[in-house]
């Protein structure tokens, strides 16, 4: 059996990457197990046991009580616990194997197979060596996959339980930036630097990008000639928008680029609450807010800037609506809409220590505004219910039958029945 136990470990350690001393401590641990069922050893004379394996030339010998072992019985017995000893330890160490590979990818970015497609995610063959999983949760609304298709997505977590079991994403930023370094070589060799990324998975991402060489356009280089860098990322991404943008450290500058392609007239801010309010014309004001917001609520994301969009009429008028009410004068209102309350709707909702904060407003002048503003909601809410109940009797009446005027023939009928029944 030694030549033919040598070749196994060797087949083993080789094919598995099994360190041979595992495979050894397996064996001998079988064997102790088939020795225990041979010889009824009881666990308190458990130590009578001892199993000698000699590496070099593979001869085994088990010992009871110092006595050597020779028995077809338990040669049969040994085998049989020997292979099914080894197959867990094989498949033990081949679990842990894969762990300590794919541990430290938590961030990097993966290439896989679609292997299948479950009710709780789509299941990736990461080549050949184990498999991920990315959750319905991780994947991007555009992702629809089939099998045997090859997918890039992000590690995020490698769990030892259950595999392990290592889960992937395609809806985290961090895909989208992984894959600029793999596409641009200048952010790969350093030269220009992804600052910060906002995305809202299959719709549309802002980067933001900064070359550390004057001689390279940080843009030109992650779009590429004729678009042929940018168009690989979004093929990847499934069609997903990509809008790159020149990072800049004067935050006015990087502020009116992260809403492009919206024109900026004006940017007035806070540094100390990292709050902007930015001017456009009316023609400018879809384009700089986006749809449903979209593109001011991604700029805010990449600056790391509260961004309120309005325009020149939109802050006369709020303005004319605030100073509207007594408590609140020309001055007030415009403390009031320079500090984000643009409506009376905003200011009854107000916390009052905040609005007593606002340099030029007294907290006694506060609450009167507060006050005002509240009764003025709920004069408004009352109105508008008065409203809709009386059109939903107006309604009612005109769905109502009315009786048909009588006729002259009606009326002959008539008086010739009341005189029948006289």
């Amino acid at each position: 059996m030694n030549k033919e136990f040598l070749s196994i470990v060797e087949q083993l350690e080789r094919e598995k990457g099994l360190p041979r001393a595992v495979l050894i401590e397996a064996v001998k641990q079988a064997l102790t197990i088939a020795a225990h069922k041979i010889a009824k050893i009881t666990e308190e004379n458990k130590d009578e046991v001892s199993v000698d394996i000699d590496e070099q030339k593979g001869d085994i010998r088990v010992f009871i009580s110092g006595k050597e072992i020779v028995s077809k019985e338990f040669g049969r017995i040994a085998a049989q616990t020997a292979r099914q000893v080894i197959i867990q330890k094989i498949r033990e160490a081949e679990k842990e194997n894969i762990f300590e590979d794919f541990k430290d990818r938590a961030g990097q970015i993966i290439g896989g197979i679609v292997y299948r497609i479950e009710k709780r995610g789509v299941i990736l063959d990461l080549l050949g060596k184990a498999e991920g999983i990315i959750p319905n949760s991780f994947l991007s609304p555009l992702d629809k996959f089939r099998m045997g298709e090859r997918v890039k997505a992000l590690v995020i977590d490698v769990k030892r339980e259950k595999g392990p079991q290592i889960v992937l994403s395609r809806k985290h930023p961090g895909l989208v930036k992984k894959l600029f370094e793999l596409e641009v070589p200048e952010i790969y060799d350093g030269i220009v630097e992804i600052k910060s990324i906002a995305r809202e998975a299959g719709e549309r991402t802002k980067i933001a990008v900064f070359s550390k060489d004057d001689k390279v356009d940080c843009v030109g280089s992650c779009v590429g000639i004729r678009g042929s860098r940018v168009k690989n990322i979004i093929e990847e991404l499934r069609g997903e928008k990509i809008d790159i943008i020149r990072w800049h450290d004067e935050i006015k500058e990087f502020i009116k680029a992260s809403l492009a392609p919206a024109a900026v007239s004006k940017i007035e801010i806070d540094r100390e609450l990292k709050r902007a309010k930015v001017l456009v014309n009316s023609d400018q004001l879809s384009l700089a807010i986006g749809r449903k917001g979209q593109n001011v609520r991604l700029a805010s994301r990449l600056v790391e800037w509260e961004i309120d969009v309005r325009t020149k009429e939109a802050i006369e008028e709020s303005l004319k609506v605030l100073a509207s009410l007594k408590s609140v004068s020309d001055r007030t209102a415009t403390l009031l809409v320079n500090a984000g309350y643009s409506d009376v709707s905003s200011l009854a909702r107000a916390n009052e220590e905040d609005l007593a904060k606002i340099k030029g407003i007294g907290a006694k002048k506060v609450a009167k505004m507060v006050e005002e503003a509240r009764k003025k909601v709920e004069a408004a809410k009352a109105k508008i219910s008065q409203a809709v109940s009386d059109d939903a009797q107006n309604k009612s009446k005109k769905a109502m039958p009315e009786e048909p005027a009588a006729t002259e023939g009606d009326k002959e009928i008539t008086q010739e029945d009341n005189q029948e029944e006289k």
